[in-house]
Parts: C-alpha cells; structure tokens; sequence
C-alpha cells in the first residue's frame, strides 16, 4: 500500500504547465528576433552549430526533473509490515443512485453531485466503522467493498457518473439485494444499508427487498433527493448539455421523487426515511441514529509501519537535472562528423 506523507505539496504540478506556457513564448520571441537578421535558412547556415532539437530535449529533462522533485517532496511512503487487529464499529453499505434522473437539476449543482458530495462528507466523519458502496440504476454494482480505508473510497466516490452503470432504469430491489451481498459476515448484526434515491423505481419490488433485508436483520435507512415538484432529465453529450428527455410524444419527461416508497422502505426495517436536504443531505441525522447502535468488533490487516522512499525520486531528479545541465544547445563537431550509414 502506498501512501503520501505530504499529499497538499501535488498542488505544485500545477506549476509545470506554467513552465511550458514561459519556455514556448520564450521560443516564439527567439524565432521572431532571429526572424528579423533574415530569412530561417541564412541565419542556420550562419550558425550550423545550432540545433533546433537540442533545447527541445534539455527542456524535456527539466520538466522531468521538476516532476521527480514534487514526487519527492510529497514523501511517497510503502507499507512494510502488516498486523492483524481489532476494531470496533459498524458496517455501513451506501446504495447510491446513478440513473439518468439523478442529472435533474431541482438540487444544485444536479441531484447526483449533491448526492456524492453528502458520501463525502459522511465518510469524513466515520470512525473505526466499514463502508462499502453500491451504485445502481436499472442493476446494481458494488463499487466498493466493505474497509475502512476511507481515502480509497473517497477516491473510487469521485469517479462516479450517470455511465457507471450500463443499464439505464431504477431498481430499488436489486440495490438492496447487491447490498445485501456485500456485508461478508452474516453472522454480524449492526449493519446498516443507506438508500439514496429519487425513488422512481421501475418495474420491481422493492417491499420484498427490504423484507428480505429485515429478514437478514439489516437496517436500511433511506434518503429522498429531488423535490416534489421534479425536474427535467438533462441529456449530456460530451460534457455539454444537448437538451432534455423526451418520451415517445415528444413531452418533456419529469422526474419527481417518490417518498411514498422511500419511507415504506425505511420504515419495514426500522430505518428513518429523511428528504434530503442542507449539504449534509440529512445524512448527520441518519449517521446519529447510527452512532445508537452497539458496535461490534471484527478482525482487520493493517500495514503498522511505513518505510519512506523520496529518495528514489529525489536521486531521479538529481541524474535528471545534471543531465540537462550538461546536455549543450550546440551540435557536437565530433559526433557531426560520425556517418553511420556512410
């Protein structure tokens, strides 16, 4: 496993594309100066020693250079021995919706941002708990196993979009059964579901899911996210929107939230139903219910020590820099006069 001891010093590779922007207006101000002693091919007979590639490659190596340096500010570290432990908490699975109707704008910036951005800020106030994640739409997938390596999850939660899940529709039912899958030790039970959701599920039952999950003795908790009014579906194409859904008439699809279903749910299982709402989502309110609970314990590996290795990319950019130092701008006479194919 790897890990940054100071992961805010990557802002610094936003500084190389700057470098870039200096070195090719410093090229374009040379080529116009050059340009006014005469045309390009009497000032390269002037000076054949010039090479017209060499600076390109010297400023190759620099920028490398600058890269390995951040790399090894950053203090990349390796885990290098592992120990079994225990912990306490409780497990957690999100079933988070990535329909198209998520796209709908009655929440800012749309109902699925809003959505991955409440996740976020629940996941930051976890503790020794496990979260797993499932997204789904007209199926179900987990996206994340249950851990409680809360960077990696974060990371995997950004990623999300209305594509990751190839079949379009709403299926509450196998949201809460591919949940259902993912909590590994059956015997445990303080596990938790979070639904979130407009609620427009199509074609399935999601009463005889939740009943299953009570059956298991799972809690599922659900969120509403939209308002009551609904909204319009956008349709996005190459990041741009192109106008919004429309159904075999040609009227403007609308997609409301259904609460009815989200709070039956809910409430099969003991679970509250929230609408939510605020940047929490109404997911504190969910998360103090949680925090009622008993936590239960459960084995875990976790790496105990991390070994250091800015070294390696501090001796890269070392080698790096002194080679373009010691890389000319000038043509070797020596080497120009080696005719290797005669």
């Amino acid at each position: 496993m790897i890990r940054f001891e100071h992961p805010e010093f990557f802002y610094l590779f936003f500084a190389i594309p700057l470098l870039v922007l200096v070195f090719l207006v410093f090229r374009h101000l040379r080529q116009l100066a050059l340009r006014r002693f005469g045309r390009e091919e009497v000032v390269a007979q002037m000076h054949p020693a010039v090479s017209a590639s060499r600076p390109w490659f010297k400023f190759f190596l620099f920028i490398l250079g600058i890269a390995a340096c951040i790399m090894a500010v950053t203090d990349p570290q390796t885990g290098s021995r592992l120990e079994e432990g225990r912990l306490e908490g409780i497990d957690i699975v999100v079933a988070l919706d990535v329909s198209r109707s998520m796209l709908a704008q009655d929440v800012r910036p749309d109902r699925l941002e809003r959505a991955k951005l409440a996740v976020n800020r629940l996941i930051d106030q976890l503790e020794q708990d496990r979260f797993g994640l499932v997204v789904f739409a007209g199926t179900a997938h987990l996206q994340v196993p249950l851990t409680h390596d809360f960077a990696a999850a974060k990371m995997l939660l950004r990623t999300i979009s209305t594509n990751s899940v190839s079949v379009q529709g709403t299926s509450l039912e196998k949201a809460i059964d591919r949940s259902l899958l993912a909590f590994r030790e059956h015997e445990r039970h303080n596990r938790i579901i979070i639904l979130i959701s407009d609620g427009e599920s199509h074609d399935d039952d999601p009463w005889a899911a939740a009943a299953r999950a009570g059956q298991q003795g799972v809690v599922i908790h659900t969120v509403g996210i939209g308002s009551r009014e609904g909204a319009p579906i956008p349709l996005i194409e190459n990041n741009q929107m192109t106008g919004f859904l429309r159904d075999a008439q040609g009227n403007t699809v609308i997609s409301r939230y259904d609460e009815a279903t989200l709070r039956e749910i809910a409430e099969a299982t003991g679970g509250i139903f929230r609408h939510g709402t605020g940047p929490d989502m109404s997911l504190d309110d969910i998360l103090e219910a949680i925090r009622t609970m008993e936590k239960e314990e459960y084995n875990t590996m976790h790496f105990a020590d991390y070994e250091s290795r800015y070294y390696y990319f501090a001796a890269l950019a070392l080698f790096l820099l002194i080679a373009e130092v010691l890389v000319s701008e000038r043509k070797n006479k020596y080497l120009g006069k080696i005719k290797i194919f005669g």
